[in-house]
Parts: structure tokens; C-alpha cells; sequence
């Protein structure tokens, strides 16, 4: 064998075994990353989740509106990612406790049961404005001493929560996604799904609950998202009762 060709093999030897520890290098920190996902959806390999939405009105049977479908597909691909499973259930079906799966919550606690059951027991800093007539105030969020109005297609605020009630690390999360419009709600679960590396950085796998703001979706749809502030202590904290002569002057 002369010196070219024992170069020549030599180097395809090395081009060879850089490429195989590359190649195992690349799996190792897949399947690191792959965990740390896993561990922050609370979506072992073959677990179970949940996916709680909102019935379309008018309707006996489980139909679900365009947006919320949107939101649905997008945590349906982080499920499947974690190689989880996912059963869709409607919002007044839905009648168990939290902490043994995983659940996603997508709606209004207006029209979901579900999400108002949660938003009173865990969030109870946070209040919506219900009110059927057209008024300044509808729709909007009060999340402890702060307002935040629905500007419809032009500024609309949606609450991201990842919450374990208090029941310790091994808990699987419920995720909330309470937006004032179902675009928001849909904006929110695009914005976990892709910046779920960055908030486990941050919260690990603590509860957390976040104020996220969509501009305007008349032009963006749920493309443009900001992350307004993290409200997880004034969210948590219970709205104080209006005292009583502040109540007798309200009359």
C-alpha cells in the first residue's frame, strides 16, 4: 500500500468515526432534550392527557370552533412529540380531579366550565368581565389590582398557566389557556409549543401564569404575540371583597 492510499484510508477512517460520534452525540442530546420536554408537559412515554374545550353552541354533539381546532392541533403535535396519548373531551364532560394527567384547558371561563372551575380554585386573583350588553369593560381581565381591556382585532390578552395545585413536582400540570377571544387561546398554545425550552429554563417545572398579549389578529392572527408580565403571585393572591363602605357609596 503506498503513503497516498494509506493517507487516503486513514482519512476516510477518521471522516468515518467523526461522523458516527456525531451522529451519537446529536441522539444523546435529543434524547436529553426530548426529556426536559417530557418533564414540562408532565407527558411520559404512553401517558395520558387531556384536552378540555368548549362546546360549540347550538349543539348536542362535540363541535368545536375553527380557532379552538387550531389550539387543539397545535398541543396535539407537543403530545405526540412527547410520545403521549390525548383524549378531547368537552368542557362540561369533563368531571374529575387534577394531578393524575395532564390536562390542557382552551376557552373562557364564560363559556367552559372547566376553566371557570379552575380559574376559582387556582387562580382566584383573576376575574373576567362576563357582562352580556356592550360596555367598555367587556371582556376584560382583572388580575389583581390591574385591568387589561379586549380591543377586538387589535389588542386582546390571553392568560398562560401551567399550574400543579400545590400537589408537588411528580403531579402532571393542568395548562390553562383563558383568552379573551378563541384567536388568543390559539395564540397562546403556538406560543407554549414554541417557547416551552425558554419557560423551563425560567419556571423548571414550577407552576407559572403568564399575561401574553396578541396584536392585532384582524391583520396577524395568532402570529404576534408579547409577553406582557408574569402575574403568577397577583393571580394566586385573592382579590380582596370591597370593603363595606366602599360598597354603600357603590350604591
Amino acid at each position: 500500500m503506498t503513503e497516498d492510499v494509506r493517507n487516503l484510508v486513514l482519512g476516510l477512517i477518521a471522516v468515518g468515526l467523526g461522523a458516527l460520534l456525531g451522529w451519537l452525540v446529536r441522539g444523546r442530546l435529543g434524547k436529553r432534550g426530548l426529556r426536559r420536554k417530557q418533564a414540562f408537559f408532565g407527558l411520559p412515554d404512553n401517558s395520558e392527557s387531556l384536552l378540555v374545550v368548549n362546546r360549540d353552541a347550538g349543539g348536542g354533539e362535540l363541535m368545536v370552533v375553527h380557532p379552538d381546532v387550531a389550539a387543539l392541533l397545535e398541543l396535539a403535535a407537543v403530545i405526540k412529540e412527547c410520545g403521549a396519548h390525548s383524549q378531547i373531551v368537552a368542557h362540561d364532560t369533563a368531571r374529575q380531579g387534577f394531578g393524575d394527567r395532564t390536562e390542557f384547558c382552551v376557552g373562557s371561563p364564560v363559556v367552559n366550565r372547566r376553566m371557570a372551575a379552575h380559574m376559582h380554585s387556582l387562580l382566584p386573583g383573576v376575574r373576567v368581565n362576563a357582562e352580556p350588553e356592550p360596555a367598555p369593560d367587556r371582556g376584560a381581565f382583572q388580575i389583581g389590582a390591574e385591568r387589561y381591556r379586549l380591543e377586538a382585532g387589535l389588542t386582546e390578552y390571553v392568560i398562560l398557566a401551567r399550574l400543579t395545585a400545590g400537589q408537588g413536582q411528580e403531579a402532571r400540570p393542568v395548562f390553562l389557556f383563558c383568552g379573551q377571544r378563541a384567536v388568543t387561546s390559539q395564540a397562546a398554545a403556538r406560543y407554549v409549543a414554541r417557547h416551552h425550552e425558554k419557560l423551563a429554563r425560567k419556571h423548571g417545572n414550577d407552576s407559572f401564569v403568564l399575561l401574553l398579549k396578541v396584536v392585532n389578529s384582524q391583520a396577524y392572527g395568532p402570529d404576534v404575540v408579547e409577553l406582557v408580565a408574569d402575574v403568577t403571585q397577583a393571580a394566586r393572591t385573592p382579590i380582596p371583597a370591597p370593603s363595606s363602605r366602599a360598597s354603600h357609596r357603590a350604591k
